[in-house]
């Protein structure tokens, strides 16, 4: 009879690379989620180390085995997440971040800008796209070791302020974020993760957030750059599209921006250094149909490339880390 790590056999994308651990089965009909079950320490310990693990081949076949899969390894998965659209089949698995299909979603820690964030992400390849779409993911450790010291300095001192607009037919409303048409419920909201805000003219609703741009690791100790300076500043938006928002409704009133913890903005050198160190820990591969991709969210930045065709992969979160207890 085979030991549990027996049943699967575990290997590297490339023999160079040590993202992401792959895990695929070495036995005929290996039961995958009584397998995850048992090895769930074998997984934590697996995914601390490397910060992403894939499951493949594994014989997940539609969202309700992916969920189980996610659910054998972390039995309590988030089911309230801000503004993601449900799958209409758990409220417990969510569609990826609606955007155009031929824009690449750019590096992110999930929710690193909010108060609470998932430790564990989960991935599911319902359908792979016929061109492009892979999902590249880069070690936050190795990211910060890359990261010139100067620029690491500063950002870990001065932190962040993420500054966010609630405009209606700009970014998703207020109402649709918050869940509720009540400003009172809003505020405190707002008031319990500790994030300053202000009502603007056509009941739009501004926030502002300090988070850091570093932090530790509350498992391994380490440090590691932990953000969305890439979804949030405003340099990363298309030249046109950029110049086009400022020209209408100025620098105060962008869907979203980010400066420093006080108030001071990011220098062009400083967000060049941060897009070079995460191009050279950028690793990327090929989605195939019934892929699992499971991330520890601190240790390990997602990003989504341009595609073609047909897409489908849908998001699962667990052990909700909240940064205000």
């Amino acid at each position: 009879m085979p030991s549990s790590e027996e049943l699967i056999k575990t290997s590297f994308w490339q023999s160079e690379q040590s993202l992401p651990l792959v895990i695929t089965p070495n036995v005929k009909d290996l039961d995958i989620f009584d397998w995850a079950k048992n090895e769930r320490k074998f997984l934590e310990d697996k995914l601390l180390k490397y910060g992403a693990i894939l499951f493949h081949d594994c014989q997940i076949n539609s969202i309700n085995d992916f969920e189980n899969l996610a659910q054998s390894i972390c039995p309590n998965l988030f089911s309230n997440y801000g503004d993601l659209p449900r799958t209409g089949v758990s409220d417990k698995v969510y569609g990826s971040t609606p955007y155009p299909e031929d824009k690449t979603i750019l590096f992110h820690n999930e929710s690193s800008h909010l108060h609470s964030y998932p430790q564990k992400i989960w991935f599911f390849c319902v359908q792979p796209a016929q061109e492009g779409g892979e999902t590249p993911i880069v070690d936050c450790r190795q990211v910060y070791q890359i990261l010139d010291p100067k620029v690491r300095e500063k950002l870990e001192q001065k932190q962040l302020m993420y500054v966010r607009n609630y405009i209606k037919g700009l970014d998703v409303s207020w109402q649709n974020f918050f869940h509720t048409e009540d400003k009172k419920v809003v505020e405190e909201k707002c008031h319990q993760s500790q994030m300053e805000f202000e009502w603007l003219p056509n009941n739009d609703l501004r926030t502002y957030k300090i988070r850091p741009a570093i932090i530790q690791h509350p498992l391994t100790n380490e440090k590691i750059f932990f953000n969305q300076i890439q979804l949030h500043h405003i340099s990363y938006l298309d030249r046109q599209v950029r110049g086009s928002l400022l020209s209408v409704f100025g620098s105060e009133n962008l869907p979203r921006n980010i400066y420093y913890g006080d108030g001071s903005p990011l220098e062009t050198k400083e967000i060049e250094a941060i897009n070079r160190a995460y191009q050279q820990a950028t690793i990327s591969f090929p989605w195939q149909k019934g892929d699992v991709l499971m991330l520890d969210n601190l240790l390990t930045a997602h990003s989504r490339n341009p595609y073609k065709g047909k897409r489908k992969i849908v998001v699962a979160m667990g052990e909700i880390i909240d940064s205000t207890v």
